[in-house]
């Protein structure tokens, strides 16, 4: 009776062995899935993040176009899909002078009073060299900017610059709180006059036509220079 009562003890032991073993490789199994889980979300979700954040310079790239080619509105309608409502936008010039717009209306309407002064009929803007940091629910990027203004069919602007932005996500959506270009220059391309002009240009001036006509010719030789309106 005694011995029976040991081996039952025994073999209750026993079970009592197998059942802790098992559950603990059962919550050991249980961790890595859920651990495994949490790592390909954050992994997953990282690329997404830097996507949304990238895809905001080229919403303002789009609206600052649509303003280009003398739609304000929709660039307004655009700008309003890239920045916060209290979004600062701040342009630094190649001479140094700065200017800052808060919202993305007062930001739109500058970026139109500059087309508008300059006689703009076009605009391209391209940016590339992005980099993102992300920390938790705000971002820094920073990228380059080639900006292409159309004057005629033989003359434009160019512009070259970085932005740095400060991101934040509100309610799962990424959008540019401060933005700040820093243009390192703004100059003007023209192609050359073809031979034509140039042969049209030597004989008004040889035949000395008149100094308004040739002031007008000088000129009319002066690369446009571009500006901006209390600014440069």
């Amino acid at each position: 009776m005694k011995k029976g009562r040991e081996i039952q003890q025994v073999a209750s032991n026993l079970m009592s062995f197998f059942v802790k073993r098992l559950s603990l490789i059962l919550l050991a199994g249980v961790m890595v899935i859920f651990v495994g889980s949490k790592f390909d979300v954050a992994s997953a979700s990282q690329p997404n993040a830097e996507s949304e954040i990238e895809s905001l310079s080229v919403c303002y790239a789009l609206g600052t176009d649509a303003i280009g080619r003398g739609n304000l509105q929709e660039g307004i309608n655009t700008y309003q899909k890239c920045f916060t409502p209290d979004a600062k936008i701040t342009a630094i010039f190649p001479n140094g002078a700065q200017a800052t717009f808060i919202g993305a209306v007062n930001w739109a309407n500058f970026v139109s009073s500059v087309f508008t002064t300059n006689g703009y009929t076009a605009t391209q803007h391209l940016l590339g060299s992005f980099k993102i940091d992300i920390n938790n629910n705000t971002a820094i990027m920073s990228s380059y900017l080639h900006a292409t203004h159309k004057l005629s069919d033989t003359s434009i602007d160019v512009a070259n610059g970085t932005y740095v932005d400060k991101v934040v996500s509100k309610n799962g959506k990424w959008l540019i709180k401060e933005r700040v270009l820093t243009l390192i220059d703004f100059l003007n391309l023209s192609s050359p006059a073809s031979p034509e002009a140039e042969v049209s240009s030597a004989a008004r001036s040889s035949n000395s036509v008149s100094n308004t006509s040739s002031n007008d010719s000088n000129n009319s030789k002066k690369p446009h220079k571009p500006h901006v309106p209390g600014y440069m």
